[in-house]
């Protein structure tokens, strides 16, 4: 063998030596860049698979919840749809209350001016008329016997009148069977008349305190049951009139009177004087004192 061969021999046998070292450090290396990297791309795909799974199954659970949905949808619309219609009918509703209610008021006022006429037509109508309360009723009692009653308490008050200055006299009909002394409407020939004639009886019961009017200023033969003179009030008035004196009597009012049927309180001598007209007026009254 030549010195050249041997030279190449030499160094081929330590290529040889030296090789193996190399080669399995550049697999090591291989091995530790790859392996972090399997790794992630497994995890990678560990995730894509479980958003796929996600996927599917939200698909699958909205198909599910999809036909639900449509019909709270539907429902909503129909609700809304309701709803709509409800307060449609209710804003018409109300609109016919309203109107019923300004109706209704109208109505009020007008049954008011109405009551208010037949009220004044009535007081008319009996702005002659007196009235005398509990008057024993005689057996067999005649419009004879009313009329010497009534001319009877003239001559004894002062104030003679005779049978034709009475237009008419009645005894009004009790419907209680218990009370046969009901009142006794006398009607004068002129209003005038009839006040003057009240005005008497007022002034004979100031003067004789112990001596007030009663049966045997009538005629009746020595009977001291009490009578009382006063105007022919309307339902109404008399009614107001009972209050009134309640409400003098709680309140320490000094007058309460009627004239003209018209019924008046009075807290003093100098306070104004009320006309009474209805019953709140009354009940302020009472709150106001």
């Amino acid at each position: 063998m030549s010195d050249k061969e041997s030279s190449h021999s030499d160094m081929d046998h330590e290529q040889t030596k030296q090789t193996p070292p190399n080669f399995a450090q550049k697999r090591g290396k291989k091995r530790l860049r790859n392996s972090p990297g399997t790794e992630l791309d497994k995890f990678k795909e560990e995730m894509r698979q479980m958003m796929t799974d996600l996927k599917v199954t939200q698909e699958k659970e909205l198909k599910k919840i999809n036909p639900n949905l449509l019909e709270i949808k539907t429902s909503n619309a129909k609700i809304e749809s309701s709803i709509s219609f409800l307060t449609a009918q209710n804003e018409e509703l109300k609109k016919k209350i309203d109107n019923l209610e300004q109706d209704r008021r109208a109505d009020k006022e007008y049954i008011n001016l109405l009551e208010e006429k037949i009220e004044d037509m009535s007081r008319e109508a009996r702005k002659k008329n007196l009235e005398i309360k509990n008057v024993p009723k005689l057996e067999k009692e005649t419009r004879g016997d009313l009329i010497n009653m009534v001319t009877k308490l003239s001559q004894n008050i002062g104030y003679t009148i005779a049978p034709t200055d009475i237009s008419d006299i009645y005894r009004v009909r009790s419907r209680q069977s218990d009370k046969p002394n009901s009142p006794i409407i006398v009607e004068m020939v002129s209003a005038i008349q009839k006040t003057d004639f009240l005005s008497k009886c007022k002034e004979h019961n100031t003067v004789n305190k112990t001596n007030k009017l009663c049966a045997k200023h009538l005629g009746h033969s020595s009977l001291d049951t009490p009578i009382y003179v006063t105007e022919h009030l309307t339902a109404k008035a008399a009614r107001l009139r009972f209050l009134a004196r309640d409400l003098a009597r709680s309140k320490s009012y000094e007058f309460c009177w009627t004239s003209m049927g018209k019924v008046f309180v009075r807290k003093s001598k100098t306070s104004s004087i009320i006309l009474i007209t209805n019953e709140s007026q009354i009940q302020r009254l009472f709150q106001e004192s």
